[in-house]
């Protein structure tokens, strides 16, 4: 049968993670006490005046098919969005809400994309962003960014893998897995580097409202507009409002890309789950004072993690600005044994932390880059300290 199967379809790898998260899964079933680094989304509960006014929509009836690129009252209220945060003027025929904000980077690489096109990407990337360019028949071409400069890409970066296909480019502040977040000289940077070579800019803002210390979150569509033109900005509720299994994710762009993405989902999936589009209006314009506390206890865990894994011999791991992920260097174990098991790559050295420590986390080889884990800090404060002296004990006996 695997003859007369797609072959773009059998060419999209499987996620990496799907071994541990099975194995982490199976070893709970059995009654283990797993540690789970690995979740990529707030373990807070979505905030009470945003799931009350999901129960009123429903309790209204407002259960119908809404304008597929969504409703009218939650366009104006992220129009507003980009206003006071970014800076930035849009008008409802700006804007597309879909079923999350990968369905939102798939729809615009949808609208953009010719057979053959380049899409520039950062290693280590976000695990969709390769698969989701070829499955919209682009070519991604990475650029390795290196630790040392907090693994962020520059404009020298891209002059080396600019080609005449260059379509686009993938940029991910705050980013997913290492919490770096551009600033401002930075971005103009790319900004006018991406004007001079008229190529697109995905910028995947979802973690906007996660950052620390001085970090400050700037749109790159804000400078002017020459990039806003060529701009196309992805947001969305999961990770602000704790709205992960809610499914609404949004796209600012010029109107042309808007109603190519907007003809697209028509045929695709049609609208957004409207309940979630009217809580996601409350979210928006309601009372913010959830997105800080979060934010708060984030920081917290950041820093209690990042010291405590820079205290375990042979691991280190750089502060992250943003976003609730840091990644953990483990290079000066690579190639030594532990606990019986050698350490060759990220899955040996994942697979030594869940068998020995009970602590699931991301190996690096699903981000491109494979001397590293991820860690995620969307989990309380015990549990970190607690993962923090299981794996100090399994590394260090």
């Amino acid at each position: 049968m695997s003859n007369n199967l797609s072959i773009k379809g059998k060419g999209i790898a499987p996620s990496i993670t799907l071994e541990i998260n099975a194995k982490a899964k199976s070893m709970r079933d059995s009654g283990l006490d797993v540690l789970d680094f690995g979740v990529g989304e707030p373990d807070f509960i979505t905030p009470e005046n945003i799931r009350n006014e999901a129960i009123e929509a429903i309790n209204k009836g407002l259960t119908k098919y809404t304008p597929a690129s969504g409703i009218l009252e939650l366009k104006k209220a992220i129009c507003k969005k980009f206003k006071n945060d970014n800076n930035l003027l849009y008008n409802p025929s700006n804007i597309i809400v879909s079923n999350g904000a990968k369905h939102s980077i798939y729809n615009a690489l949808m609208a953009i994309i010719n057979p053959g096109d380049e899409v520039i990407i950062g290693v280590p990337y976000w695990v969709s962003y390769p698969e989701l360019v070829r499955l919209t028949d682009g070519v991604p071409i990475y650029i390795y960014t290196r630790e040392e400069n907090n693994f962020k890409f520059s404009v020298d970066d891209l002059e080396r893998v600019k080609t005449k296909k260059t379509k686009a480019i993938i940029l991910n502040s705050p980013n997913n897995p290492t919490g770096a977040v551009y600033n401002e000289e930075e971005l103009k940077g790319i900004a006018d580097w991406a004007i001079n070579n008229n190529v697109f800019v995905i910028s995947d803002e979802i973690y906007e409202k996660l950052i620390y210390d001085d970090a400050k979150h700037i749109s790159i569509a804000s400078f002017n507009d020459n990039i806003k033109k060529i701009s196309i900005i992805i947001n969305g509720m999961s990770k602000a409002y704790a709205m992960t299994g809610w499914r609404i994710g949004y796209t600012a762009a010029d109107d042309e890309i808007i109603k190519v993405m907007s003809n697209i989902q028509s045929h695709t999936t049609s609208n957004p789950n409207s309940i979630s589009q009217y809580a996601s209006v409350e979210a928006l314009e309601g009372n913010q004072d959830s997105i800080e506390y979060m934010r708060k206890h984030f920081e917290h865990r950041r820093n209690t993690l990042y010291n405590g894994i820079n205290e375990i011999g042979g691991l280190s791991c750089k502060l992250p600005e943003g976003s609730f992920y840091i990644m953990v260097n483990f290079s000066d174990l690579a190639g030594k044994t532990f606990q019986g098991m050698k350490i060759n790559n990220s899955v040996d050295f994942a697979n030594l932390l869940l068998e020995y420590a009970n602590v699931a986390v991301v190996p690096g080889e699903a981000f491109g880059i494979d001397r590293y884990v991820r860690f995620s800090y969307a989990t309380s404060i015990e549990n970190i300290e607690k993962g923090i002296k299981r794996i100090k004990t399994t590394i260090e006996g």
